[in-house]
């Protein structure tokens, strides 16, 4: 069995399937020390540790050399937040996504929003379709297998009826053959069962405050579940405050 069949299997197992976000070696080897099944890249993470701003900022280059290092130093499954996919044209993407299946990446997200002037927004539902599925075939041509978990954001941006146009966006999705539907931002017990009775292809939501907790998701059926960046803006959070009491008590001992 391969190891991207293994990671296809870990989001059919009963229980969701709990994916560790990591920016680095230390955070990606505190998860596998910790038995988590699989890892994933926060693209975000990464980029605010090498002092860019969410969005592509990086270049894929400098992302690249990042996964290599984790790859090197893990022996659980790496999966790659690709945002819109660090390329202008479909063959880039393919380009970057074969590189990444060539380093032992064995999974992908890959979102339907793009940033533009500063602003994050909804590619429209035709032109996503045409990309996606573009980036897909060509893969197959290729022969690359990898897991294509899909990120949809009407409920991160807040749009009008986010429900509807979630089950839009995933019609599309599994019509391009993507193995993996990413919903961040849904929360609320109802719209996570209205929008996952329909869903064909395995479903992912992502931590935030009210999402309701792991027992509750896999009754609704829910496949894996992120936490984003939030555990490293956590972890900073904490360092700002050890940091602070070190200033005021002109001593280490806090840390200790």
């Amino acid at each position: 069995m391969t190891a991207i069949h293994k990671f296809r299997e870990l989001h059919k197992q009963d229980d969701p399937l709990l994916i560790g976000n990591v920016w680095n070696v230390q955070s990606a080897k505190i998860y596998e020390k910790l038995g988590y099944q699989a890892v994933a890249t926060s693209s975000s993470a990464v980029a605010f540790s090498l002092g860019y701003e969410d969005g592509e900022n990086m270049s894929f280059d400098e992302y690249f050399y990042i996964i290599e290092r984790i790859l090197k130093s893990i022996t659980i499954p790496l999966s790659v937040d690709l945002e819109g996919g660090y390329g202008k044209s479909v063959e880039e993407i393919v380009l970057n996504i074969s590189r990444l299946g060539e380093a032992g990446v064995v999974g992908i997200n890959i979102e339907d929003s793009v940033i533009v002037d500063g602003t994050r927004k909804l590619l429209s539902t035709h032109d996503f379709y045409e990309k996606l599925n573009a980036v897909i075939l060509k893969l197959k041509e290729q022969n690359i297998d990898i897991f294509i978990n899909v990120r949809i954001d009407p409920f991160l941006l807040g749009v009008d009826n986010p429900v509807q146009e979630t089950l839009d966006r995933m019609e599309i999705i599994e019509r391009a053959e993507a193995d993996g539907i990413f919903v961040p931002c849904i929360t609320e017990v109802q719209d996570i069962e209205n929008v996952i009775k329909t869903a064909k292809l395995p479903f992912s939501v992502m931590c935030m405050p009210e999402l309701p907790d792991f027992q509750t998701l896999k009754r609704l059926g829910v496949k894996r579940i992120s936490s984003g960046n939030f555990l490293n803006g956590y972890i900073y959070g904490r360092l700002e405050t050890a940091l602070k009491a070190i200033g005021e008590t002109e001593s280490f001992s806090p840390i200790f």
